[in-house]
């Protein structure tokens, strides 16, 4: 498998993760103390979204930038 592919298909499977652990931080902030882990479970997630995003962001600008040399 290319490595692009398999960092657009963690970045997805991420992204999904990520929604989960929203859905189920906004469920425990209805409760009446929810736990500090649960407002912390996004996080996680959150930035390796944000280190794939990156990646796939400054991906076009470096395959030009290949082509062009």
């Amino acid at each position: 498998m290319n490595w692009n592919k398999s960092i657009r298909q963690i970045h997805r499977w991420l992204s999904i993760a990520f929604t989960l652990a929203v859905i189920v931080n906004i469920v425990a902030m209805g409760r009446e103390e929810p736990a500090v882990w649960v407002g912390l479970l996004a996080l996680f997630p959150l930035i390796l979204l944000l280190i794939t995003g990156l990646y796939l962001f400054v991906l076009p600008y470096t395959a030009r930038g290949r082509r062009a040399v």
